[in-house]
């Protein structure tokens, strides 16, 4: 695995951070504080950090393929099955997509499945799925 990324991100309510991050995505709790928790999200250390002075703020988006992907956003890479698990699990949970899972570029080098959610917070958040990780993640 390459090196692990960390991100921290401002989240209005800890309660529902934890139960998002924690309870419906699957991700282990690390160390946490007051205003604070680490979670393993994928491998990598993602901190939610209390603020609720946070304002969600005006998100953009853009347009990929007919779908208007939410800027910003975050996510991981998965195994394709791994990453069909995973959209069957959240499906079967109800979870509010904001972009359904679905194939994108297809017969092209860059064939994923990908979707979108938001967290209780309004962080948008992508989950990518390809056959082949390391052949076609940057490939052209």
């Amino acid at each position: 695995m390459p090196c692990p990324f960390h991100l921290a991100l401002a989240v209005d309510d800890l309660a529902a951070a934890r139960a998002f991050y924690g309870a419906l995505m699957g991700c282990p709790e690390g160390r946490s504080a007051t205003h604070w928790v680490d979670f393993d999200f994928f491998g990598h250390q993602l901190v939610v950090h209390h603020t609720p002075e946070a304002a969600r703020g005006p998100r953009a988006h853009n347009a990929v393929e007919g779908d208007a992907v939410p800027v910003p956003h975050f996510g991981v890479v998965l195994p394709l099955s791994q990453w069909h698990a995973l959209a069957e699990r959240l499906q079967q949970k109800g979870v509010d997509f904001v972009i359904a899972p679905h194939r994108r570029f297809a017969g092209t080098a860059g064939e994923q499945g990908t979707f979108f959610l938001q967290d209780p917070a309004g962080n948008a958040l992508e989950f990518k799925g390809f056959a082949d990780v390391e052949g076609q993640l940057f490939a052209q």
